[in-house]
């Protein structure tokens, strides 16, 4: 069951290791791989939070906006992107024992495509996210982003 604590693990600083299909849609693509850093912050008493992710070598940041609706006990996390300085349409699901799946619909390159984020690996000191589209409702998934979050050294852990 989803509480609004769920994501308390992530406040504070962390490095972030990423990798990235060159293209979110082909799975003969490449991938590239660089560093980021990322910072978390809690609001209203841990039923949501912010994130904002640096990642220098695209020239751009992130944010995520996390809020936790108390009636249905699910999570949305809604994305930005400096670039564009919009919102994507929010994913929506819960942490189910120590994952956490998320599921909304988009489009990319002009496609229909269904997303998936997902939370998992998750302690004190690491945490792993990755991103995964479908161009058939949901049925087969292709990863195309992956960050692994690590305790910025010399930070407290939450």
């Amino acid at each position: 069951m989803s509480t609004p604590h769920d994501f308390d693990f992530f406040h504070g600083d962390w490095d972030v290791r990423h990798r990235r299909r060159t293209d979110f849609l082909d799975p003969d693509s490449g991938w590239e791989e660089f560093g980021g850093t990322s910072r978390c912050w809690s609001l209203f008493d841990g039923a949501a939070n912010i994130d904002e992710i640096d990642m220098p070598h695209l020239g751009s940041k992130g944010l995520t906006l996390r809020l936790f609706d108390r009636e249905t006990e699910q999570w949305s996390l809604n994305w930005s992107s400096s670039r564009s300085g919009k919102l994507f349409p929010p994913v929506f699901g819960r942490f189910e024992g120590e994952r956490g799946a998320f599921y909304g619909d988009d489009t990319h390159d002009g496609k229909d495509v269904r997303v998936r984020f997902v939370w998992s690996g998750i302690s004190p000191a690491m945490a792993r996210w990755e991103q995964a589209f479908s161009l058939d409702g949901g049925q087969t998934w292709l990863t195309n982003w992956v960050m692994e979050f690590t305790r910025a050294s010399g930070t407290p852990a939450g």
